[in-house]
């Protein structure tokens, strides 16, 4: 099972431990792109993929519904860092930070179609300062994203750019960043272990929900952020649904970007059959 080591997906876990449920579960933490390849690869059964790595494997896998990690408008974590008006970026270096294929594509598709400018891209680890240090502008994800939303000032020299804000207002609709899913095979294998781990994320999903100010406060332990900032971005940026809404936002992207993505515009996506979620 796949475990991503950003605040985003703090709240799917924590009611694990609360209910007991992570006992059964064998955890492997890492970045939301390795964690996409292990799970491509074979070497994980379950766990969260990014979206454009779900597309390009639709076929391999099956999506676990009604939870992901995306937003409804502003996401907090997700940002372009600007030191330039996004219209004059054409020709300007933006740099990629190297931890979610998601993001990225996203990040170039509003630049590309709704900005219409054509920037030179380069991908390096996300360390903002490093970034902007080559670069007009930087993509970011999770935590550092949130970092630089939350300490963004007048004087800073730069703007922040929410990807999930600017792609909601572009298109109504709300973006997924990632989803949960399981080997195809796997399912086919293990039916009953898939519904029961399915049941044990929805759940502690709620629990952490209805309790994020203990959530919160838990998280703001070891990080630089303090509790009631991290209970306004569990309970109100994040959304951890997947539902219809969800989907068409899914779609949507796969339409706009698939020609040169690696998969179909119309790629058709597979739920876990409710008969099998139990």
């Amino acid at each position: 099972m796949g475990h991503i080591q950003f605040l985003n997906c703090l709240p799917l876990y924590w009611g694990l431990a609360r209910t007991g449920s992570l006992l059964d579960l064998d955890l492997t933490k890492d970045t939301p792109e390795k964690l996409s390849d292990l799970l491509v690869d074979g070497s994980l059964d379950i766990g969260p993929i990014t979206c454009v790595e779900y597309l390009r494997h639709a076929d391999e896998l099956v999506v676990l519904p009604d939870i992901a990690v995306g937003s409804d408008g502003p996401v907090m974590s997700c940002v372009i860092v600007s030191k330039l008006p996004l219209d004059e970026l054409t020709g300007r270096p933006v740099a990629l930070g190297s931890t979610s294929r998601t993001s990225v594509r996203l990040a170039q598709l509003l630049l590309e179609e709704r900005h219409g400018v054509r920037p030179e891209y380069f991908s390096c680890p996300p360390d903002l300062d490093a970034m902007l240090a080559r670069a007009d502008a930087a993509v970011l994800i999770g935590d550092p994203a949130l970092r630089a939303t939350l300490e963004a000032r007048p004087d800073s020299g730069y703007l922040v750019h929410d990807l999930g804000e600017m792609w909601k207002e572009w298109t109504g609709l709300p973006f997924v960043f990632a989803v949960w899913a399981a080997r195809r095979e796997f399912v086919e294998r293990r039916p009953e272990l898939v519904a029961a781990v399915h049941r044990a994320f929805l759940e502690s999903r709620d629990l952490s929900l209805a309790e994020a100010g203990r959530v919160a406060e838990h998280a703001a332990r070891w990080e630089a952020f303090d509790a009631p900032v991290l209970e306004r971005y569990f309970s109100q940026a994040l959304d951890f649904s997947l539902g219809e809404r969800q989907l068409a936002g899914i779609a949507e992207f796969a339409r706009r970007v698939g020609h040169d993505s690696g998969f179909a515009p119309d790629v058709t996506i597979r739920l876990l059959a409710p008969a099998v979620a139990g």
